[in-house]
């Protein structure tokens, strides 16, 4: 039997052996197959090594979503090195703050086209060196470094595609970016692991979403919950269908209606997932199952392994998982869940979303959930904010579909017919956009009334 690769460059090495010539990165008008990439590879190790990378260092890469940074990432793994993948529109101050804990060698501002190196020598890559350092803000705005190795890369990149059912004729497409663990696992890694081909986008584009699937042939595609909102409220067009996309893996459980409507509008099927940077090991909803609307799914397993994710739930709900990426010890995932006598994860909120008022714990995401039930609203964050009766008060902040007026006294009606009094938000703002992380979260760190 073929030993199963165990780290990026044996990974990509044992698909340049099985089919070199095969097409597997395709980006605007031009492709490369894996003979390419490795090509592309080993130039962009030499010309990282010329700069003085070794094994151990970590390289920042700030190149936004384009080949070249798989490229300088593959590199800078072929050199035992870790890659840093970061957001270019962080401003200098940002920067500044994550290179004083990463202490990158080399930072790669440019793609590395042009520059000159020899040949690079054979370094012996470890499953249990980095492969990527995720930087992540989630929603508090403090950065936070997650570094993850070539084992759990290679671990995922077995088991996704049988999560999610694909193989060597699947093309996988993601307009998310490259320094978020989606991107980087269950698109770039897992295109490699299930032998298909990736499409990279620069970036989302609505208006150009479907088209841009139908033009390179994607059968399965990432997406997070803003960016399924976002779809569902564009204009419906006679070509809604006229792609060849099967299959959408979503990091978000929608209701029922929501979740069917997306499916019989786009003609696919949509699998709920969640994961975080910590750990790609979280829950999945299983293929041999019906689904079931608005949870997250089981415990992700490994094909090969068997059962390698285990979870608890906390007296207050907080979910902890230990696997892989966890290398043994419980993570605290600071979510409130649900877990039915199936084994089956339903979401609460996040624990910093529990919001306390008139002696009763209330869950921002209920509320969000009943918000984004109104026809006419696109978006909904709920936040807490001081009462003068103590405990917290609760803030709703709504974004109206396109063309439409949003009236805060019908909200606030809506709201009480299906909402307990103490959960019906006491103050509503309507705005023309919430704020934005790069992935799409939204960070309500920064509503203010």
């Amino acid at each position: 039997m073929e030993r199963v690769p165990n780290t990026i460059p044996e990974l990509l090495e044992s698909r340049v052996r099985e089919a070199p010539d095969a097409p597997w990165l395709f980006f605007e008008d031009r492709h490369w197959t894996h003979a390419d990439t490795a090509d592309e590879v080993d130039r962009a190790a030499a010309a990282l090594a010329a700069r003085g990378v070794v094994k151990g260092d970590t390289v920042v890469i700030l190149l936004g979503n384009r080949p070249e940074t798989i490229f300088t990432w593959f590199g800078a793994n072929r050199l035992g090195a870790a890659a840093m993948i970061v957001n270019p529109s962080f401003k200098p101050a940002e920067r500044e703050a994550l290179f004083a804990v990463a202490k990158p060698r080399v930072v790669v501002e440019e793609p590395l086209a042009g520059d000159v190196g020899g040949p690079v020598a054979a370094v012996d890559v470890a499953p249990d060196d980095v492969t990527s350092i995720v930087a992540t803000s989630g929603t508090s705005g403090t950065p936070k470094l997650v570094p993850q190795t070539h084992g759990l890369y290679a671990l995922v990149a077995e088991a996704l595609p049988w999560w999610l059912g694909l193989d060597a004729r699947d093309r996988l497409m993601t307009s998310l970016p490259l320094f978020h663990i989606n991107a980087q696992l269950y698109s770039t890694i897992g295109s490699l692991g299930a032998k298909a081909s990736l499409v990279l986008l620069p970036k989302f584009s609505a208006s150009r979403f479907w088209e841009d699937a139908k033009r390179y042939g994607a059968t399965e595609l990432n997406a997070v919950g803003a960016m399924i909102h976002i779809l569902l409220a564009t204009e419906p067009k006679p070509s809604d269908r006229d792609h060849s996309v099967r299959l959408v893996y979503s990091a978000l459980a929608l209701p029922e209606e929501k979740h069917r409507a997306f499916e019989e509008r786009f003609g696919v099927k949509m699998i709920v997932g969640y994961g975080m940077s910590e750990t790609p090991f979280g829950t999945i909803w299983p293929l041999d199952q019906p689904p079931r609307y608005g949870t997250m799914g089981v415990l992700r397993q490994h094909p090969r392994l068997g059962v390698v994710n285990e979870a608890r739930v906390a007296e207050d709900g907080e979910l902890s998982l230990k696997n892989p990426a966890t290398h043994g010890a419980w993570l605290a995932t600071g979510d409130i869940v649900k877990r039915d006598d199936d084994g089956w994860f339903t979401f609460v909120s996040r624990k910093r979303d529990i919001l306390r008022r008139r002696g009763e714990n209330v869950a921002a995401a209920e509320i969000e959930a009943v918000l984004l039930a109104h026809d006419d609203v696109l978006e909904a964050a709920v936040v807490a904010v001081p009462s003068e009766l103590g405990e917290d008060d609760i803030a709703a902040f709504v974004v109206a579909k396109e063309g439409k007026v949003l009236d805060v006294e019908q909200l606030r009606a809506f709201c009480k017919d299906r909402l307990a009094d103490f959960k019906v938000p006491t103050e509503f703002a309507v705005r023309d956009a919430l704020p934005k992380n790069a992935t799409q979260r939204i960070q309500k760190h920064l509503l203010r009334l």
